[in-house]
């Protein structure tokens, strides 16, 4: 039972009825397809580690979340990922309200074996550098990327301007304790989530 976290069982007790069933068998499958895997909870929601980051998954009050770390790098036979705009947010997966909103498990362990594949092979995610401009490349903290990657908000980040990533980028690394940045990281992925700019009230 090394590999997994008591926390993850508080979480399923405290999400919403619809959702505990569909955690309970997202948990399942993972551990069933990659029985390395480690749990634990980041930003307070489950996350899962299989040398390196893996998946994640987060239970919001109507729906679901869930989302594979290297989902860029990863085939999609099935045409299971839902990708650009229509993802709101949501995840790799889409907006999860029950278990028949999910891939059948045949695919979806599939999909977590080929994900656990590229953590085997060292694969890692390339940064998407602004092309074609003189400005200069801005360098974002990782845990602001896992946060947002988590949250199924990183689509949204990589859409906005450069001025609107640059005043985020330094609204956080202006934080001078640690407290302050923690809140700043979760202002800055609450509001990316919704599309927002770090000053959307006045605009």
């Amino acid at each position: 039972m090394g590999n997994f976290d008591i926390r993850f069982d508080t979480y399923i007790d405290k999400a919403a009825p619809f959702a505990q069933p569909v955690l309970i068998h997202l948990r399942q499958l993972i551990h069933q397809a990659v029985p390395e895997v480690t749990e634990g909870l980041k930003w307070g929601h489950p996350h899962f580690d299989y040398k390196g980051p893996f998946v994640s998954m987060a239970a919001f009050k109507q729906h679901l979340g869930f989302n594979f770390w290297k989902a860029s790098l990863m085939d999609d036979p099935d045409g299971v990922f839902v990708r650009g705009e229509e993802k709101h947010s949501a995840g790799n997966l889409g907006q999860i309200s029950s278990l028949a909103d999910l891939p059948p498990d045949d695919v979806l362990i599939a999909y977590l074996k080929n994900a656990a594949a590229l953590n085997d092979a060292g694969k890692k995610v390339a940064p998407k550098k602004p092309a074609g401009t003189p400005k200069a490349e801005l360098v974002f903290p990782e845990d602001l990327m896992e946060a947002l990657a988590q949250a199924g908000a990183l689509d949204n980040f990589e859409k906005m301007s450069y001025t609107n990533k640059k005043e985020y980028l330094d609204w956080l690394t202006e934080a001078k304790t640690d407290a302050t940045h923690q809140k700043r990281l979760q202002t800055t992925v609450e509001q990316v989530k919704e599309g927002k700019s770090r000053h959307w009230k006045y605009h």
